[in-house]
């Protein structure tokens, strides 16, 4: 993450062992690294967690990241999200994010409930957890991301 804010491409490429694109750098991704390494400095332990690069497998391309906002939380909620390379969008890569997501709180026995809020507009994302078990529960403003739907499910 630290050499993504760098826009190092080549060293964090170098250590991940994968090849990130451009869009690792892009102010959105950089704002996501910035939050997510300033999480692990002050909780190490959240580490497992948190955003990771997704890569397709067998060819080995990165196609986004995703993960969740923190482990769980006190009554055990997680929040999760993702992002898909524009370049790898319309192929499957954003609901097998979902669906790996929410099979690894499933694991978990301390979750209880997986969040997910999406933008009214972000017409993509809202057919993405369509049909996936997820159910509107309210809104919330966001300080970086504007008006959200908050959509959960039990687990």
């Amino acid at each position: 993450m630290s050499a993504l804010l760098q826009d190092d491409l080549a060293r964090a490429s170098a250590e991940a062992g994968v090849a990130f694109s451009e869009y690792f750098v892009t102010d959105t991704a950089k704002w996501v690294w910035r939050y997510r390494l300033d999480q692990l400095t002050s909780d190490p332990g959240c580490a497992g967690w948190l955003t990771q690069a997704v890569v397709a497998e067998p060819e080995g391309a990165v196609v986004g990241y995703a993960g969740f906002h923190g482990p769980p939380d006190e009554v055990g909620m997680v929040e999760l999200g993702y992002s898909v390379v524009p370049a790898h969008r319309r192929q499957g890569y954003a609901r097998a994010m979902l669906a790996a997501l929410v099979r690894r709180a499933v694991a978990e026995a301390r979750v209880r409930t997986v969040r997910v809020t999406i933008s009214p507009d972000n017409t993509a994302s809202l057919a993405t957890i369509s049909g996936c078990g997820f159910v509107e529960v309210g809104e919330q403003w966001d300080e970086e991301d504007g008006l959200e739907l908050i959509f959960e499910m039990p687990v």
